[in-house]
């Protein structure tokens, strides 16, 4: 959010005396609406009037009702539907000059200047066309006499603002799109429930997804569930695809694996451009190899549904950056589009993506398949190489003679068997044994070591828990037992999947290092705990998964309380000290208020809510929502705060309480944590094989510097490695947190959307950027 333009500009002031107006446009997603919702109360939050276009760009040109103004209330209970309340339609009206006309005439007629469009590649492409020809349209206006000069020159110039919704996800400069996450959601859905039927009856099931030219979907959905083959169209198989497919099919039945998955993106196509459909490969997998074969084709179910918590914080984060970027346009800037780079929100010029995202499909065209994967972004590559590497057994011809140990750690989350198995299966690909230590530093101390193999983490990606069992002892009282270990099984190198007690036991290892030198062995932690808590990560694995159990628990408490009228629920969460599930569920399920530890909070500021409480009673939203971390405060527990709110509201609103507990630690992993968990192990067993060729001295490894014993996390927009020693420092080992924590800057967003009078700071800029393939690792 930029400050240049306006440096002592009040927010609440920004839209004084201008007019937004938002529409829906192309294939429904789901988050549409969060999106919908954010631009309407930001927009109002800023002293702008904010109109609602029904029926996408046709009710633009139809104008009447279908342009009205959009209050504060009309938004509720909007975030946790799919598709999108305000409808959308595709218009071949809008698309002739005649339409644009109309649709010119009516938003002068409201002056309305500033557009918000939630669409795809052609919707957004639609409105850059618009805004071109507008000051045409408008001297067409002129001349027929249908408005005056005067209301010409007040409406002079229109800008406009894009968020992507697509499931698709095939918009480049974009890592994701509003409904992507939601689609991934469905499918992996389905696919956990075909693998328990194909199971049972050794058949092999060909699932075929969505995505048009884009094989997003089908990629993560094959990488997320350990899929045996995906067709994409962005990189067709190669010649002769019919004998390897199914010799792959074959050799994975000879393994003792009782099912075989195959994915379909719905364009994929052979090197010739001819379509590969479902019943094609078929056809193929029955005559030769006489397997029970099955298809199912998904349609239009992706589309469907809630939207994930992942959509609902993406499109609240975008309808906040949507309104900013309208009210700071001058006539110069171009039209952009506003996205997600890592944690980052960023603005991007519109017809740049647009362009990009044309190159990819002239790149297929041209059969340049190499260059499609690479301007489909970084994440799309790395997505793409992963899955490769991954979906089948290829160990090298020499063994490297390197023994990897893995083990968990903490407490156990969804997401930690996805990392174990792409670690495992990555050390075997690198000719490397891997080890597998069973009930974390516990089982190392005591020996529970033994040889882990490809096949014994197979369908590992979709299981919650732990299955190697973890358990949160740290290690400094059994150094001893452990350095004897790590000898005995000459363990050359260690990864610790787990949370702050992973970190911390890493920590212990190294500075053992001067006492024993069996701890001079390279080690990578990965942070894996629903509190993402771990110092040198945005992002923990697990931590997604906990936030959806969360919110959907928070829907049907939500639902409850409108059934009711004039309740309140306060709803405890898990996270230890660290407040990032409260926060992102707060604004996920559309909380009133969310305490956390780092956010410090008095009696005034509980009684600030309980009056706000009191007056939201007063509309026709009569229910209310509050999120407490666990430790958020030692004095004002669970209890006190029921207790508060039941005194201070008796006569206006009743008060429920609930304790979510370790239902978050549980579930299966979303598809968040099972493709970050899958990357995360895959890039860390990479780093390690290149860190023991480093420290190999005199026929032995001896690491004891301290780039040797990392973290690796995602850091703003790409997955890092840094120091364990260095990170101590940034580190509140007392209460278990990082000092510095990206999230807190979004707990703003949480308060203006639940109506509080506060200040959001618009000094953080966000500057125009150029698409040059910067898509980060977070594309999920």
């Amino acid at each position: 959010m930029s400050s240049d333009l306006h440096p002592t500009l009040d927010p609440t002031k920004m839209g004084l005396g201008r007019s937004i107006a938002v529409l829906t446009s192309g294939g429904d997603a789901q988050g549409m609406n969060a999106a919908v919702r954010a631009t309407v109360r930001v927009g109002l939050y800023t002293g702008a009037k904010v109109y609602f276009v029904h029926e996408g760009y046709q009710g633009l040109v139809d104008g009447g009702d279908n342009i009205h103004l959009a209050t504060w209330e009309s938004v509720s209970m909007m975030l946790q539907l799919g598709g999108t309340v305000i409808g959308s339609a595709r218009s071949k009206d809008f698309r002739a000059r005649e339409g644009r006309r109309k649709a010119a005439f009516n938003l002068v007629k409201l002056g309305i200047t500033n557009l918000c469009v939630i669409g795809g590649d052609g919707s957004l492409t639609g409105a850059d066309a618009f805004r071109s020809e507008w000051s045409g349209l408008l001297g067409d206006l002129v001349t027929a006499g249908s408005i005056s000069e005067a209301e010409a020159k007040q409406s002079s110039h229109l800008n406009i603002v894009g968020m992507v919704g697509s499931i698709d996800n095939d918009f480049c400069g974009t890592d994701m799109t509003i409904g992507t996450d939601s689609a991934l959601h469905r499918i992996i859905e389905v696919v956990d429930a075909i693998t328990t039927t194909a199971q049972s009856h050794q058949r092999t099931f060909i699932l075929e997804v969505m995505g048009r030219h884009c094989g997003y979907l089908a990629l993560v959905s094959a990488l997320s569930c350990g899929a045996d083959w995906v067709f994409i169209p962005e990189m067709p198989p190669d010649d002769g695809w019919e004998d390897h497919l199914c010799r792959r099919l074959a050799d994975q039945r000879a393994r003792g694996s009782r099912l075989n998955v195959i994915i379909v993106a719905e364009g994929a196509m052979s090197r010739d451009g001819q379509p590969i459909t479902s019943d094609q490969i078929k056809e193929l997998v029955t005559d030769r190899l006489g397997f029970d074969t099955r298809t199912t084709v998904l349609g239009h179910v992706q589309r469907g549904g809630t939207p994930s918590a992942f959509d609902r914080i993406l499109g609240s984060r975008m309808g906040v950056e949507a309104v900013m970027a309208l009210l700071e346009a001058t006539p110069d800037t171009p039209a952009c589009v506003v996205s997600l780079s890592g944690n980052q929100a960023v603005r991007l010029p519109l017809m740049e993506c647009v362009q990009v995202t044309k190159d990819v499909t002239a790149a297929m065209a041209e059969g340049r398949f190499e260059d499609a994967i690479k301007l489909r972004g970084t994440s799309f590559e790395n997505t793409w190489k992963t899955y490769k590497l991954l979906a089948h057994i290829n160990p090298p011809d020499v063994k490297s003679n390197i023994n990897v140990a893995i083990m968990n750690i903490g407490a156990p989350c969804a997401g930690m068997n996805a990392a174990v198995r792409s670690a495992v299966r990555m050390g075997i690909i690198q000719g490397h044994t891997m080890l597998a230590v069973h009930d974390g530093f516990d089982g190392l101390a005591h020996g529970q070591v033994e040889p882990i193999t490809w096949t014994s983490v197979t369908g590992w990606t979709g299981k919650g828990g732990s299955m190697l069992g973890t358990k949160r002892s740290l290690p400094g009282k059994m150094l001893e037992e452990i350095s004897q270990n790590i000898a005995k099984f000459n363990i050359h190198a260690l990864v610790i999947i787990g949370g702050f007690e992973a970190f911390v036991g890493g920590l212990e290892l190294v500075q053992a290092r001067e006492k024993y030198e069996e701890m001079c062995i390279p080690m990578v932690v990965i942070p894996a705990t629903v509190s993402n808590n771990v110092p040198g990560s945005d992002f923990s694995i697990g931590a997604d998964t906990a936030l959806n159990t969360i919110t959907a628990t928070c829907d049907r408490i939500k639902q409850s309380a409108a059934g009711t009228k004039r309740r309140v629920f306060i709803v405890e969460t898990m996270g230890g000290y660290c407040g990032y599930l409260a926060t992102m569920a707060g604004l996920a399920a559309g909380a009133d208020a969310a305490y956390i530890y780092e956010d410090k909070f008095n009696i005034k500021d509980l009684e600030l809510n309980v009056e706000h409480l009191v007056e939201k009673m007063k509309t026709t939203v009569k229910r209310g929502l509050i999120l407490r971390n666990e430790n958020s405060n030692a004095n004002y527990t669970t209890d006190f705060i029921f207790n508060l709110y039941s005194e201070e509201g008796k006569g206006i609103f009743d008060c429920r309480k609930n304790v979510l507990g370790h239902m978050q630690q549980g579930g299966t992993p979303t598809p968040f944590d099972r493709n970050f968990g899958t990357k995360m192990g895959a890039k860390t067993v990479l780093w390690l094989t290149d860190k023991l060729k480093e420290c190999y001295r005199h026929g032995r490894i001896f690491a004891n510097t301290p780039d040797s014993a990392c973290v690796l996390g995602m850091r703003k927009r790409a997955l890092t490695f840094q120091p364990l020693t260095e990170l101590k420092a940034d580190t509140d080992l007392e209460h278990r947190i990082p000092k510095t924590q990206w999230w807190l800057k979004i707990r703003p967003i949480m308060k203006i959307l639940a109506k509080y009078d506060i200040k959001l700071d618009t000094s953080e800029h966000t500057d125009m950027e150029h698409v040059i393939n910067k898509r980060g690792d977070l594309g999920k």
